[in-house]
């Protein structure tokens, strides 16, 4: 199924919502075809999909959901890719022992 969050992320001077799929990255990349987002526009895991294009993405099906129940969905699915940051070790770490 595809997922969109509401536009209310702030960058480049408007306003941007996140485009998932909690199926299959051939599910998301097909749907953003569909819609004309270009390809750039894929960040790991989703789309950032422009607000004008909010109401577009909703008629041709993406169903509007918080962004937290986004993220928690397609990390059910196995589809997350949390961004990696310099100088940090990837996954958990346990605190060290007392």
């Amino acid at each position: 199924m595809i997922l969109i969050d509401p536009p209310t992320w702030p960058g480049h001077g408007r306003l941007w919502s996140h485009l998932v799929s909690d199926s299959s990255y051939e599910e998301l990349h097909a749907f953003a075809r569909d819609l004309d987002v270009p390809a750039r526009g894929f960040e790991r895991d989703h789309y950032d999909l422009p607000e004008r294009l909010y109401a577009r993405a909703l008629a041709a099906g993406a169903q509007p959901v918080g962004s937290r129940e986004l993220v928690a969905r397609i990390t059910a699915a196995g589809l997350r890719r949390r961004k990696r940051h310099q100088g940090r070790p990837q996954g958990r770490v346990s605190p060290p022992a007392a």
